[in-house]
Protein backbone atom coordinates (compact mmCIF):
# COMPACT_ATOMS: atom_id res chain seq x y z
CA UNK A 1 0.00 0.00 0.00
CA UNK A 2 1.54 3.30 -1.44
CA UNK A 3 0.74 6.27 1.52
CA UNK A 4 -0.09 9.61 -1.16
CA UNK A 5 0.06 12.94 0.27
CA UNK A 6 -1.71 15.84 -1.29
CA UNK A 7 -1.71 18.98 -1.75
CA UNK A 8 -5.64 20.58 -3.18
CA UNK A 9 -7.39 24.00 -2.89
CA UNK A 10 -11.34 23.76 -2.63
CA UNK A 11 -13.90 26.53 -2.45
CA UNK A 12 -15.69 25.84 0.74
CA UNK A 13 -18.93 27.72 -0.56
CA UNK A 14 -20.88 24.90 -1.55
CA UNK A 15 -19.45 22.69 1.17
CA UNK A 16 -20.74 21.69 4.36
CA UNK A 17 -17.42 22.01 5.53
CA UNK A 18 -14.50 19.29 5.50
CA UNK A 19 -15.51 16.87 7.49
CA UNK A 20 -17.69 13.74 5.78
CA UNK A 21 -21.62 14.21 7.74
CA UNK A 22 -24.40 11.63 6.33
CA UNK A 23 -26.24 13.86 4.34
CA UNK A 24 -24.40 17.25 3.90
CA UNK A 25 -21.81 17.68 0.70
CA UNK A 26 -18.46 18.13 1.92
CA UNK A 27 -14.89 18.00 0.80
CA UNK A 28 -13.88 15.33 2.32
CA UNK A 29 -16.76 12.90 1.33
CA UNK A 30 -16.04 14.61 -2.74
CA UNK A 31 -12.37 13.74 -2.31
CA UNK A 32 -13.26 10.18 -1.09
CA UNK A 33 -15.42 9.56 -3.92
CA UNK A 34 -12.87 10.55 -6.60
CA UNK A 35 -10.27 8.06 -4.97
CA UNK A 36 -12.49 5.47 -4.47
CA UNK A 37 -13.66 5.66 -8.42
CA UNK A 38 -9.74 5.61 -9.15
CA UNK A 39 -8.90 2.86 -6.72
CA UNK A 40 -11.61 0.78 -7.18
CA UNK A 41 -12.94 0.35 -3.18
CA UNK A 42 -13.58 2.91 -0.40
CA UNK A 43 -10.06 5.17 0.36
CA UNK A 44 -10.54 7.26 3.77
CA UNK A 45 -8.69 10.01 3.88
CA UNK A 46 -6.90 11.89 6.76
CA UNK A 47 -6.51 15.67 6.83
CA UNK A 48 -4.17 17.91 8.41
CA UNK A 49 -7.33 19.72 10.00
CA UNK A 50 -10.60 20.19 9.34
CA UNK A 51 -12.58 23.78 8.27
CA UNK A 52 -15.94 24.65 8.71
CA UNK A 53 -18.64 25.20 6.28
CA UNK A 54 -18.37 27.73 3.91
CA UNK A 55 -14.42 27.65 5.09
CA UNK A 56 -12.17 27.60 1.73
CA UNK A 57 -8.80 26.11 1.25
CA UNK A 58 -5.73 27.08 -0.45
CA UNK A 59 -3.05 24.20 0.49
CA UNK A 60 -4.96 21.32 2.33
CA UNK A 61 -3.03 18.49 3.00
CA UNK A 62 -4.26 14.87 3.49
CA UNK A 63 -2.68 11.75 3.02
CA UNK A 64 -4.16 8.19 2.19
CA UNK A 65 -3.03 4.57 1.98
CA UNK A 66 -4.26 2.87 -1.43
CA UNK A 67 -2.81 0.55 -3.97
CA UNK A 68 -2.76 2.62 -6.76
CA UNK A 69 -1.01 1.24 -10.07
CA UNK A 70 -1.23 4.92 -11.38
CA UNK A 71 2.67 6.78 -11.56
CA UNK A 72 2.96 9.45 -9.42
CA UNK A 73 3.64 12.23 -11.84
CA UNK A 74 -0.33 11.13 -13.62
CA UNK A 75 -1.73 11.19 -10.45
CA UNK A 76 -2.89 14.86 -10.15
CA UNK A 77 -4.65 14.69 -13.33
CA UNK A 78 -6.33 11.26 -12.49
CA UNK A 79 -8.06 12.36 -9.47
CA UNK A 80 -9.20 15.78 -10.96
CA UNK A 81 -11.06 13.79 -13.44
CA UNK A 82 -13.11 12.94 -11.21
CA UNK A 83 -13.65 15.52 -9.00
CA UNK A 84 -16.38 19.02 -9.32
CA UNK A 85 -15.43 21.97 -10.28
CA UNK A 86 -14.89 23.76 -6.84
CA UNK A 87 -11.64 20.95 -5.51
CA UNK A 88 -9.01 20.36 -7.33
CA UNK A 89 -5.78 18.85 -6.28
CA UNK A 90 -2.28 20.64 -6.75
CA UNK A 91 0.60 17.78 -5.77
CA UNK A 92 1.09 14.70 -5.03
CA UNK A 93 3.71 12.90 -3.62
CA UNK A 94 4.38 9.26 -2.47
CA UNK A 95 5.86 9.42 1.52
CA UNK A 96 7.17 7.59 4.11
CA UNK A 97 4.52 5.16 5.39
CA UNK A 98 4.80 6.67 8.85
CA UNK A 99 3.68 10.06 7.84
CA UNK A 100 0.27 11.25 9.22
CA UNK A 101 -1.02 14.47 7.30
CA UNK A 102 -2.71 15.35 11.09
CA UNK A 103 0.06 14.32 13.68
CA UNK A 104 3.35 15.48 11.60
CA UNK A 105 1.44 19.01 11.02
CA UNK A 106 3.73 21.45 12.51
CA UNK A 107 1.92 25.13 11.65
CA UNK A 108 -0.97 26.09 9.97
CA UNK A 109 -1.34 29.51 8.43
CA UNK A 110 -4.60 31.25 7.86
CA UNK A 111 -5.67 33.85 6.08
CA UNK A 112 -8.67 35.91 6.69
CA UNK A 113 -9.60 38.68 4.00
CA UNK A 114 -12.00 41.76 4.70
CA UNK A 115 -13.23 43.91 2.32
CA UNK A 116 -14.51 47.71 3.36
CA UNK A 117 -14.68 49.54 0.55
CA UNK A 118 -18.05 51.97 0.48
CA UNK A 119 -19.72 48.81 -1.90
CA UNK A 120 -20.24 45.48 -1.37
CA UNK A 121 -17.96 43.02 -4.12
CA UNK A 122 -20.96 41.37 -5.64
CA UNK A 123 -18.70 38.89 -7.89
CA UNK A 124 -16.54 38.20 -4.68
CA UNK A 125 -19.09 38.29 -1.89
CA UNK A 126 -18.52 34.20 -0.87
CA UNK A 127 -14.70 34.82 -0.81
CA UNK A 128 -14.46 38.06 1.87
CA UNK A 129 -16.46 39.75 4.73
CA UNK A 130 -17.69 43.34 3.76
CA UNK A 131 -17.02 46.21 6.16
CA UNK A 132 -19.72 48.30 5.66
CA UNK A 133 -17.63 51.20 8.30
CA UNK A 134 -13.67 52.30 6.85
CA UNK A 135 -11.25 49.84 9.19
CA UNK A 136 -8.18 51.38 10.27
CA UNK A 137 -5.68 48.86 9.41
CA UNK A 138 -2.92 50.13 11.23
CA UNK A 139 -4.64 50.36 14.42
CA UNK A 140 -5.62 46.72 14.03
CA UNK A 141 -1.92 45.68 13.58
CA UNK A 142 -1.00 47.25 16.37
CA UNK A 143 -3.53 45.50 18.49
CA UNK A 144 -2.65 42.44 17.08
CA UNK A 145 1.18 42.44 17.97
CA UNK A 146 0.18 41.37 21.45
CA UNK A 147 -1.27 37.70 21.00
CA UNK A 148 2.17 36.73 18.73
CA UNK A 149 3.81 34.13 20.80
CA UNK A 150 2.46 31.47 23.39
CA UNK A 151 -0.71 32.23 25.22
CA UNK A 152 -4.14 30.28 26.46
CA UNK A 153 -6.23 31.80 24.06
CA UNK A 154 -9.47 30.85 25.86
CA UNK A 155 -11.13 34.13 25.09
CA UNK A 156 -11.34 33.37 21.40
CA UNK A 157 -12.11 30.18 21.28
CA UNK A 158 -15.91 28.61 20.56
CA UNK A 159 -17.37 26.36 22.57
CA UNK A 160 -14.93 25.75 25.23
CA UNK A 161 -13.88 23.47 26.57
CA UNK A 162 -13.10 21.12 23.31
CA UNK A 163 -9.63 20.85 23.45
CA UNK A 164 -7.36 19.57 26.68
CA UNK A 165 -6.01 23.22 26.41
CA UNK A 166 -6.42 26.61 25.22
CA UNK A 167 -2.77 27.42 24.90
CA UNK A 168 -1.43 27.80 21.34
CA UNK A 169 1.70 28.94 20.15
CA UNK A 170 0.97 31.90 17.07
CA UNK A 171 4.32 32.88 15.38
CA UNK A 172 3.09 34.86 13.10
CA UNK A 173 0.13 37.71 12.95
CA UNK A 174 0.17 40.67 10.26
CA UNK A 175 -2.33 42.96 9.22
CA UNK A 176 -2.09 44.23 5.87
CA UNK A 177 -3.93 46.86 3.36
CA UNK A 178 -4.35 47.12 -0.11
CA UNK A 179 -6.71 49.11 -1.13
CA UNK A 180 -10.12 48.66 -0.33
CA UNK A 181 -8.62 45.00 0.92
CA UNK A 182 -7.26 44.14 4.64
CA UNK A 183 -5.91 40.58 4.95
CA UNK A 184 -5.47 39.04 8.77
CA UNK A 185 -2.58 35.85 8.16
CA UNK A 186 -2.16 34.21 11.33
CA UNK A 187 0.25 31.07 11.48
CA UNK A 188 0.42 28.82 14.54
CA UNK A 189 1.41 25.54 15.41
CA UNK A 190 -2.33 24.59 16.38
CA UNK A 191 -5.87 26.69 16.70
CA UNK A 192 -8.87 26.12 18.51
CA UNK A 193 -12.60 26.68 17.08
CA UNK A 194 -13.04 29.85 15.38
CA UNK A 195 -10.04 31.02 16.69
CA UNK A 196 -8.91 32.79 13.58
CA UNK A 197 -12.71 34.20 13.11
CA UNK A 198 -12.57 35.38 16.72
CA UNK A 199 -9.53 36.93 16.21
CA UNK A 200 -10.66 38.71 13.00
CA UNK A 201 -14.06 39.93 14.75
CA UNK A 202 -12.23 41.18 17.74
CA UNK A 203 -10.07 43.40 15.39
CA UNK A 204 -12.37 44.53 13.11
CA UNK A 205 -14.04 46.13 16.30
CA UNK A 206 -10.66 47.85 16.82
CA UNK A 207 -10.67 49.11 13.28
CA UNK A 208 -14.00 50.54 13.05
CA UNK A 209 -12.77 52.16 16.57
CA UNK A 210 -15.15 50.64 18.82
CA UNK A 211 -12.25 49.54 21.16
CA UNK A 212 -8.90 50.73 21.91
CA UNK A 213 -6.06 48.95 20.57
CA UNK A 214 -4.92 48.05 24.12
CA UNK A 215 -8.35 46.08 24.42
CA UNK A 216 -7.29 43.52 22.57
CA UNK A 217 -4.52 42.67 25.51
CA UNK A 218 -7.30 42.69 28.14
CA UNK A 219 -9.14 40.20 26.31
CA UNK A 220 -6.28 38.03 25.51
CA UNK A 221 -5.63 37.94 29.36
CA UNK A 222 -9.29 37.41 30.74
CA UNK A 223 -9.07 34.03 29.06
CA UNK A 224 -13.14 34.85 28.74
CA UNK A 225 -14.84 34.17 25.16
CA UNK A 226 -17.88 36.42 26.20
CA UNK A 227 -15.42 39.44 26.21
CA UNK A 228 -13.96 39.23 22.50
CA UNK A 229 -15.18 40.55 19.41
CA UNK A 230 -17.87 38.74 17.29
CA UNK A 231 -16.66 35.02 15.45
CA UNK A 232 -16.31 36.69 11.60
CA UNK A 233 -17.99 35.19 8.71
CA UNK A 234 -16.54 31.78 7.48
CA UNK A 235 -16.49 33.14 3.74
CA UNK A 236 -13.58 35.38 4.53
CA UNK A 237 -11.80 32.15 6.06
CA UNK A 238 -9.33 30.48 3.88
CA UNK A 239 -6.42 27.97 4.82
CA UNK A 240 -3.56 28.78 3.09
CA UNK A 241 -0.83 26.40 4.03
CA UNK A 242 0.02 23.81 6.32
CA UNK A 243 4.50 23.14 7.44
CA UNK A 244 5.71 20.01 8.12
CA UNK A 245 9.31 18.88 9.08
CA UNK A 246 9.55 16.45 6.28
Amino acid sequence: MRNIRLVLSYDGSDFSGWQTQPGFRTAQETLETALAALAGRAVRVNASGRTDAGVHAVGQVVNFYADLKIPINKLVKAINAHLPEDVVVRSADDVAQSFDANRDARRKLYRYVIHDGPTAEVFLRRYCCHSRKRLDAAAMARAAAPLCGRHDFHSFETDWPNRMSSVRTITHLAVNRFGDWIWIDVEADGFLYNMVRAIAGTLMYVGRGYWPESEVSDILRAEDRTRAGPTAPAQGLFLMRVTYDR
